[in-house]
């Protein structure tokens, strides 16, 4: 047998394992952007924190080399271990899944390239305990590089929210992410318009949505609350801010389409 077949068996073997311990779930969500800084695990923070008030929830952030949602929900502790599984975080109702949890510091640098960084999405998404989940969010790093297709194509999510700010930039990247998506043959459930308002403009998420023909599932204005939620470790949608009527729109919206 020769090296290039012993490979495909092994990867073959590993989907199917990782298929097997993804089972339990119900409806799989990936969070996308075409770029960083669009507030995309904003989004995929505040959404898993809404459906986790009623319905059983995982959350994984998938951005190994760059991971956030752990500073975004105030998870300072790493993980349990037991019977050589991984057992996920606890916040807000959610089961949180990070590879800041095995870093020693906050700040430790992830210098991998994309094999390294897409093994460990593997490891995560077959040695986690997910358990039985109505939903399970992915917070997919920016971009359409190695780590995003390898949790795309392995994950196989129900379908993908793509976030973008106004400007003509961002909706352009934003373009090239959902493309991808639609080339891996995955549904786009809408386009998130983030930070909208008179600083960065409006319009540029419908426009992308429209041009794409999907659904605009609505914007969020940039407000100061929702940064000052963030750094607190506590999800926005959860405290009383004046952007939450907004956000929850655009979460029920998400759960019609899916439903």
């Amino acid at each position: 047998m020769n090296d290039i077949k012993k490979a495909n068996m092994f990867f073959d073997e590993r989907l199917k394992k990782i298929n097997e311990n993804l089972s339990g779930i119900r409806r799989k969500i990936a969070v996308i952007s075409g770029k960083g800084g669009v507030g995309k695990t904003t989004i995929a923070v505040n959404l898993a924190a809404f459906l986790a008030k009623d319905e059983n929830v995982a959350l994984l952030d998938g951005d190994i080399d760059c991971p956030n949602v752990n500073s975004f929900l105030g998870i300072k502790e790493g993980f349990s271990i037991q019977e050589e599984r991984i057992i996920p975080n606890r916040r807000y109702n959610m089961s949180v899944v990070s590879f800041a949890s095995f870093l020693e510091r906050e700040d430790q640098p992830v210098i991998w390239r994309g094999p390294m960084l897409s093994k460990a999405i593997m490891q995560l998404l077959e040695q986690v305990e997910w358990g039985r989940q109505n939903y399970f969010i992915a917070d997919l790093p920016p971009g359409t590089g190695d780590a995003p297709l390898t949790i795309m194509q392995i994950m196989k999510p129900d379908g993908v929210i793509v976030v973008t700010t106004p400007q003509t930039v961002a909706a352009v990247d934003a373009k090239r992410a959902a493309n991808m998506v639609n080339k891996l043959g995955v549904p786009v459930l809408g386009i998130i318009e983030n930070m909208s308002g008179n600083l960065f403009g409006a319009g540029g998420g419908k426009k992308l949505a429209n041009d794409l023909g999907v659904k605009f599932l609505g914007k969020l204005e940039l407000n100061k609350e929702i940064a000052v939620s963030a750094e607190r470790g506590k999800p926005f949608i959860l405290s009383d801010c004046e952007s939450e009527g907004e956000f929850i729109y655009i979460a029920e919206e998400i759960k019609k389409i899916l439903g």
